[in-house]
Parts: C-alpha cells; structure tokens; sequence
C-alpha cells in the first residue's frame, strides 16, 4: 500500500486526462529540454502502428532480457495499475517512485499554459526513471499515431512500424494513406525503419517516407518460423519484426537467446488463458479479425460465450461482425470506464447487424457477467483493453489496485 501523500500524486496524474489528447511535440519538447532528458547515450526502438505494437516491444524486450540487456520498455495503456507502463527487465516502476516523480514534474508545470497532458507527463517520468536506471536501451511503444504523437521527441536507432489498419479516424483521418502517413511521421531522417508486407495504400506511403528521409527500409515478407510465447499467426509475423529491428539495431544475437526470448514474452490480453477463459483485447477490426483466426487455430471445434464491451468512438459493428461466426452466445457488458458503451447499446448494434441469431444477456458489471456464463462454457473476454484490464484484476484477485484510466 502506498501512503496518502503518494496517492495524491498519482491522483493528480489521472485529473490531467481531462486536458484530453493534445497532438503536437512543442509541449513534450519543451519539458524534456528543461528536464535534460533523454539521458545522454541512451538509444530507443520507436515502436508504431495499428496493431501488434505492444507484442512487438515485449518481443523485443523480452529477448534483449534474455541477452542480459537492462533494456526500459514503455507503453500504453496499462491493464491493471499504472506502473504496467514504465518498466525494465528488472522489475516495474514502484508507487513511491511514480509519486516523487510526478511531484517533481507537478512543480514544473505548475504555471504552464497549455498545461501538459497525461500522455506526456506519463512520458517525461518514463524518460525520466530510464535515466536513473541507467537503462542502456529503451523499447519505445507510441501513443496515439506518430507524427505528432508525444513520443516522437526522441531520435531512435531504429524505427518499427507494425501493421496499419482502421482505427482512431478520428484524429488520424479517414483514409489508409492518411492513418499510414501519421503513423509513417516517426520515420527520421537516416535512421533504419522495420515494417512488413501490409494493405498497399499503407505500406507506399511508409516506402515513400522512407524514400524522402534517406531511411534504409527493411520489409519483413515472411513470419518467424518457430514458436512464440503468445498464440496466433499474427504473432509470428510480430516476433519476426522484433527479430528484425534488434538486428538493424546493432545486436548480433545468438539464435538460442532469439528463440527464449520469444518463447518467455510476456504479454498480458493477448489471447492470454485463465482457466477456460480467454482474455484478448482486440477492440478494432483488424485485431478482431485475427483474434477470431487464432480462436479457430487454438480450438477449431469449439465456439465461445463471448463477454463483450467496448468504448465510444469505435467502429463496434465491425468488430461484432468478425467475432460472430466464433460465437456461441454473446453476453454484452459495460465496465468501469467513462467512454463504456451501456450494453443495452452493444445488443442495439448487434441486432442491426442482422446476422444469424445467438443467445444475448445484458450485465452492467464483468463480475455479473462471469457469473452467468455456464462454467463448462470456453469463455473469450474481448472488445477494449480497458474491459481486458478489469477483467484480469478481477480473475487475479488485484481488484484492490486496479486503476481506471480513460487513456
């Protein structure tokens, strides 16, 4: 437990979320020159994309770990507690760190206008803590897109750019080639770029941005040939990306310390087992499309009750529509975030659908909703990973520290 004064902090931390998500670098810039961060002589792995961004860094991770590299890793959002978000090989970012740091930055930024937001405050304590553990590496997953995106402050060794599909066209635009050229915005000039075969709208922008800025490209046409740690097809093709990118990075690896390390990843929702559950939190469709081709190569005869929730702002039809056909029964639920869909709405977008009938439950709670589902049922939890994060606090018995966040 940790005490009031540093539950304040981190508090605080969360209220920033209501500055909202602000795209633009002169903010982040600002705070990491009078901080004097990066620490000097670290280097970064720059991690974008729609889908398989996080696997691909805790692939990546995962076998510099192996290789005995203290390697940082950042990314978003966190499943259960905050601290998911900043960690090294060694061990995560601790409570009493998160509050002294937050501390110091809630000083600095006292007076500024704009104010900072939480993506880049959560950042600048990342880059931070890294500093002070010396880490030599750091695997940088972005935020939101990339061109823009607060992250792409840092210089890295290496760029990674993992599948691009439909997602947030809110912010990022309304078609492939846009959506392709924020992401393509953390290519930097001369700095090597990893990415694989992918929709060709997307994947002539990367070339073209690639082509502009001198960056040696590397196109991964083939998956990794061995076993990873986390199921699906999707996954080999990750491995091999992060396989790829530590090589243009420098690292001349033995192939015993590749194969470890893609074999103990750890990477919590995605397609993880607890018991007859299945926790992924495939929350567009892209990721529901391959979470239903891994549901189909893990259990080819057998269909799931499918505990669903999402938030606003998502392209929900579509990802009902690719999860259907593995569906035995649908039980829709809202959970403990300001953006859920009431699952009154979810039964509403699945009934126009008009697709072949399944049995529906409404629960306002996952808990409600686990305690209905037949316990000889194969469950798979999907939809956000926000409802990913509550439901494996719940199923862990970590309840107690669970921490919503709306980013």
């Amino acid at each position: 437990m940790i005490n009031d004064t540093a539950q304040q902090e981190i508090d605080w931390l969360y209220s920033t979320q209501l500055f909202g998500i602000k795209l633009g670098l002169d903010n982040v810039e600002r705070l990491l020159r009078e901080l004097n961060l990066p620490a000097h002589g670290q280097k970064f792995i720059h991690v974008t994309g729609t889908n398989g961004k996080g696997s691909t860094c805790a692939f990546m991770h995962s076998i510099l770990k192996v290789a005995g590299i203290n390697g940082g890793l950042f990314t978003s959002p966190h499943l259960i507690h905050f601290g998911e978000r900043i960690r090294d090989a060694e061990r995560m970012i601790t409570s009493p760190e998160i509050a002294a740091g937050i501390a110091r930055l809630r000083e600095r930024v006292s007076d500024w206008n704009p104010h900072p937001t939480f993506f880049e405050l959560t950042l600048a304590l990342a880059l931070e803590w890294f500093a002070q553990r010396n880490n030599p590496w750091v695997v940088l997953e972005t935020g939101l897109g990339g061109r823009l995106d607060a992250t792409n402050a840092i210089t890295p060794a290496v760029t990674v750019i993992t599948p691009i599909g439909w997602d947030h066209m809110d912010m990022l635009g309304d078609t492939l080639a846009k959506i392709a050229a924020e992401k393509a915005g953390i290519i930097k000039p001369g700095v090597p770029v990893i990415t694989m075969i992918q929709d060709v709208e997307a994947l002539e922008v990367i070339q073209r941005t690639a082509t502009e800025r001198t960056a040696p490209l590397t196109i991964i046409e083939t998956p990794w040939s061995g076993e990873t740690g986390l199921p699906g097809p999707h996954q080999r093709w990750n491995a091999a990306m992060a396989v790829a990118a530590l090589r243009a990075a420098g690292f001349d690896l033995d192939g015993n310390v590749i194969t470890r390390g893609l074999l103990d990843v750890q990477w919590p929702a995605r397609f993880q087992k607890i018991g007859p559950i299945i926790i992924d939190g495939a929350h567009n469709l892209d990721a529901a499309r391959v979470l239903a081709q891994t549901w189909r190569e893990q259990f080819p005869n057998e269909k799931a009750a499918i505990i669903f929730g999402a938030v606003s702002g998502k392209d929900t039809a579509a990802v009902l529509r690719e999860l259907a056909p593995i569906a035995a029964s649908w039980h829709f639920t809202g959970f403990d975030s300001p953006r859920a869909l009431p699952a009154a709405k979810l039964r509403e977008i699945w009934t126009s659908l008009d697709l072949e009938s399944r049995s529906v439950t409404m629960h306002e709670r996952i808990g409600d909703a686990l305690q209905t589902v037949n316990e000889k049922d194969r469950v798979l939890i999907a939809g956000s990973l926000y409802l990913a994060g509550e439901s494996l606090a719940l199923l862990e018995n970590k309840s107690a520290v669970f921490e919503r966040s709306a980013q």
